[in-house]
């Protein structure tokens, strides 16, 4: 048998061997978690909700195929929304789940008045206009004390409850933040498969093309930019809501290259990529905590590494869920 034989026949195994160790691992996180100590529950709900925005992100970087450096302004809006709605800064405690909502809609609006002026950018421009913008945000908020208390931030905020049930422990938050991933993560999967998305994969190939064939370029970006920064303003939220406590220190530009590089290091366009970008930049920090000098070291050569050996991610775009299912159970 020659080599190539060879090739073509371990190929399959060693596809199929990827989704099952992620699949076992998503499983032992989930059954494991609620077990463990509030400070692991912690640093897991953290994952999560970096997940929920890599995944919102995820959207106009690696569906539409925008290089936007200001998401962590939509997360801003999000978290100061309940911080003004759940509190006694304005004298307002309305519930979590309307707060919910019209951090949403508020997100979604945002994200359009961003989208409008920025339309005709592209590559290293539109970055440069997204990053000016995610700052403009975190220095409003820093600025205007009398209502966002600049840098001293909101503090304590409303417990959050849905239906009655107060959702005030560590792990109550890791049950919701789990459930809002799954959601969120679903329902974004079923619009890349859409006509939307699809749309968005043609603007991302050439958006000259694409306008040739007939797709409203306009009405799609700002489609992705709207349900982009509504993701973003639902974990903001979520962020609050678990820290009853919120400040411009947490919106700074460095979240916004931390969720970039998330999505690019697991895989842009690949919500299964995103997890594991997550779990490296997230996770990893937390497990060599005891190496406080020389952890920051060891995740830029890994960065580096990464980069050089896989240029497309850990987990390339087209391991997507179909793939992961065939490789689960062989079909």
């Amino acid at each position: 048998m020659s080599s190539t034989d060879t090739t073509m026949q371990s190929t399959p195994r060693t596809g199929r061997l990827v989704p099952i160790v992620v699949f076992v691992m998503a499983i032992a996180l989930i059954a494991l978690t609620p077990f463990l100590g509030n400070y692991y529950i912690r640093v897991v709900n953290g994952l999560l909700i970096y997940i929920l925005l890599g995944i919102g992100l995820n959207i106009v970087i690696g569906y539409a195929g925008l290089l936007d450096l200001g998401f962590v302004a939509f997360y801003a809006v999000g978290a100061y929304t309940y911080g003004l709605l759940a509190s006694a800064q304005l004298g307002i405690h309305l519930p979590f789940l309307l707060i919910v909502l019209i951090a949403a809609l508020l997100g979604m609006l945002v994200g359009i008045l961003l989208g409008v002026p920025v339309l005709k950018l592209r590559g290293d421009y539109l970055a440069i206009v997204t990053l000016g913008f995610g700052e403009i945000i975190r220095i409003l908020v820093n600025n205007i004390d009398w209502l966002t208390g600049g840098p001293k931030g909101i503090a304590r905020l409303d417990k959050a409850s849905i239906f009655g049930i107060e959702i005030a422990k560590p792990v109550d938050f890791y049950w919701l933040l789990l459930a809002t991933v799954l959601i969120v993560a679903t329902i974004v999967w079923r619009m890349e498969k859409s006509i939307l998305g699809k749309a968005w994969a043609a603007i991302r190939e050439d958006q000259d093309a694409a306008r040739g064939i007939g797709i409203n370029t306009t009405n799609a970006k700002l489609a992705a930019f709207a349900t982009s920064a509504t993701i973003g303003s639902i974990a903001g939220v979520i962020f609050a809501a678990s820290q009853r406590f919120v400040s411009p220190e947490s919106f700074s530009l460095q979240e916004s290259v931390l969720i970039v590089l998330m999505i690019v290091m697991g895989g842009i366009g690949n919500i299964v990529g995103i997890i594991a970008g997550a779990a490296i930049l997230i996770l990893l920090p937390e497990v060599l905590r005891e190496f406080a000098e020389w952890r920051i070291l060891f995740l830029g050569l890994l960065m580096i590494a990464l980069i050089i050996l896989r240029p497309a991610g850990i987990v390339p775009r087209s391991f997507g869920p179909e793939r992961l299912m065939r490789g689960l159970f062989g079909k």
